[in-house]
């Protein structure tokens, strides 16, 4: 060995600190367990030292420059090695950052959470970025890392998915308890609020281990993009039926939806000739059948709020065109539910008696017993 190799040798074994390449990681632990008496001890002003021995901390040392002697330090007395005589110390040095570390990135699946607003589940997923922070280094060591070298990425993966489990709890719960429209969460509305909830969520997940979640930077709640069209098609329904109002003219706009959606389909694959009309008469009039059949009514729910909700089986009045429950009168306009000529539409199978809803091929009303 020339003298210069055995000069750095020297050197380096006085020299006690975190490499360059080594700043990046959480926490780095000193190769070497023995330590020259005297060596200087060099610990950056965003990380501490924690000094162990035999699986328990002995000391924990701040940024500065360090002699290492017991004479000033009083506690490496107790990491003397005696086979020595007293010039080497054995000990365990792990350096841990404190400084707040962002830009860790995390995402993945919410689930189904059901829009408050229109009673749909809708998949629901969520990325971003959080930045944390070591709040006790030593509870750190003992009880997450652990004793030996550790990878740097282990501490940033396991703090991912607390953060993902807690945000994919927090927003399905605040949607539902706090009514939030899913479009509304989308666009951003409620990102101080979910962020302070997700917060103080993760407090009690990370606080065992000497970590805390410092913010979430830039995150975003996303749903896919044919749920939102469904979404906003519903909400611009509910609107419009908010300011026409009444269940009239919700089954007034069920059948003229249902005949729009009739003649799409007939421009689409229409053509030419009988065949055409007759298949033109045939949907025109399944498509006024599905408006009538289709006829949704504007309710009250649980909340006080309006919501959608599929109307009873009934029958359409000959006069008002509504669908009404089976009955001898039409309960929206009074008129008697007969065809003209004095006989039971088709329509109203129901007994003229009683009122209670007959078979198709009844004779006598299985109810009172009177003649059809």
């Amino acid at each position: 060995m020339g003298i210069i190799d055995w000069f750095k040798r020297g050197v380096a074994e006085m020299m006690v600190a975190r490499p360059d390449d080594a700043k990046a990681q959480v926490v780095w632990k000193h190769p070497d367990p023995t330590i020259p008496a005297k060596a200087q001890l060099t610990v950056e002003s965003d990380e501490v030292a924690v000094f162990f021995r035999d699986g328990t901390v002995v000391a924990t040392l701040g940024p500065g420059r360090h002699t290492l002697d017991s004479s000033n330090l009083p506690f490496l007395s107790s990491l003397v090695d005696s086979f020595t005589g007293g010039n080497v110390f054995v000990a365990e040095v792990f350096f841990i950052s404190t400084r707040e570390i962002p830009g860790v990135k995390f995402g993945g699946r919410v689930g189904h959470v059901e829009d408050p607003k229109s009673g749909v589940p809708v998949e629901t997923m969520v990325h971003g970025e959080f930045s944390f922070q070591v709040s006790d280094p030593e509870r750190l060591i003992t009880g997450l890392v652990g004793m030996g070298r550790t990878e740097a990425w282990l501490v940033r993966s396991w703090l991912k998915e607390q953060v993902l489990k807690v945000v994919r709890d927090r927003i399905a719960e605040l949607c539902v308890k706090n009514e939030w429209p899913l479009l509304d969460v989308t666009s951003g509305a409620f990102t101080e609020e979910i962020e302070a909830d997700v917060l103080q969520g993760l407090g009690t997940h990370v606080a065992d281990y000497g970590l805390r979640i410092v913010r979430l930077g830039n995150f975003v709640v996303a749903i896919d993009e044919e749920d939102a069209a469904n979404l906003k098609r519903l909400y611009t329904d509910a609107a419009y039926l908010r300011t026409v109002g009444g269940v009239g003219a919700y089954q007034q706009f069920a059948a003229g939806k249902a005949l729009m959606g009739a003649g799409e389909g007939l421009a689409q694959g229409g053509g030419a000739g009988s065949a055409a009309a007759g298949a033109g008469g045939l949907l025109g009039g399944a498509g006024l059948g599905v408006g009538f059949g289709l006829a949704q009514m504007l309710v009250r729910d649980h909340r006080g709020g309006e919501t959608l909700a599929p109307a009873a089986a009934g029958v359409v009045c000959p006069k008002c065109l509504a669908a009404v429950a089976p009955g001898r009168f039409c309960s929206a306009c009074g008129a008697e539910l007969k065809a003209a000529g004095g006989t039971v539409s088709a329509a109203a199978a129901f007994c003229t008696a009683c009122g209670s809803p007959l078979a198709p091929d009844a004779r006598f009303c299985g109810h009172c017993g009177g003649k059809r």
